[in-house]
């Protein structure tokens, strides 16, 4: 029994990496000619969101998003979630209709096919470089200005599998203060069970999502960004332990 787990889950994990790489591969053109111009991101962004969802649909994963709050067309956010899985990216492109786009570390942009258009239209961040941090408040400025929303998951990486929610970073919170748009929290309930980074590990079946009421930032002063990243985590870390 245990033999033939392992050997699900190496080919599972394949699978995955079949997946992640065909779409882009049949869309290949399309994503060139998006990403040409920063003003065509919206139209890169419908097509990020085909490629998620072929990957999600792919594995098994059937995703049940509840809106507590839906956000407005047309309106800038700064969506926030736990981080477990690779799969939370695609689990974010399926469940978020504004688009937005993803503040996240440099070091995705290694990937093979998937790194060419991440560097291209996410905000890669080094967070070992005090200028390359800097850095990320000028582009998001950029394309919040454009009507797009932004995207970060706050603890900064994937935590130990033995940590249900890491400590949230400032990042996130400083943003929203300083942009003034609303803060969304967003639980992924299922995503470790599902796919985690354990290699040997995973399976078809359900991914709960829940988006939060918002979280309002007008008229908040930066030094309000403790408050507002402690709400946000009590928020995410309550459901978490509701449902672990």
């Amino acid at each position: 029994m245990r033999a033939f787990k392992i050997i699900f889950w190496t080919l599972y994990r394949i699978w995955f990496y079949i997946l992640v790489a065909a779409p882009i591969l049949v869309l290949f053109p399309f994503l060139v000619v998006s990403i040409l111009k920063e003003r065509w991101y919206p139209y890169f962004f419908k097509l990020a969101q085909i490629w998620a969802k072929c990957i999600l649909m792919g594995m098994g994963f059937r995703c049940k998003v509840t809106f507590l709050q839906e956000p407005e067309p047309g309106k800038s956010y700064m969506f926030i979630a736990n981080h477990t899985s690779m799969t939370d990216i695609m689990l974010m492109l399926a469940t978020v209709r504004n688009p937005f786009v993803f503040v996240g570390k440099k070091e995705l942009a290694k990937i093979p096919l998937f790194g060419f258009f991440y560097k291209r239209t996410s905000i890669l961040v080094d967070r070992s470089n005090q200028k390359s941090r800097m850095a990320v408040y000028e582009r998001a400025q950029r394309r919040l200005n454009m009507g797009l929303s932004i995207c970060i998951f706050p603890e900064g990486g994937v935590p130990d599998e033995s940590v249900l929610l890491d400590d949230f970073k400032d990042g996130a919170f400083r943003l929203a203060i300083e942009h003034q748009i609303p803060i969304v929290p967003i639980t992924f309930f299922d995503n470790k069970e599902r796919f985690s980074y354990t290699f040997f590990s995973g399976s078809p079946g359900k991914m709960r999502v829940k988006i939060h009421p918002f979280i309002e930032t007008k008229g908040l002063p930066l030094e309000a960004k403790k408050e507002l990243k402690d709400r946000a985590r009590q928020i995410i870390l309550t459901d978490l332990q509701a449902h672990h």
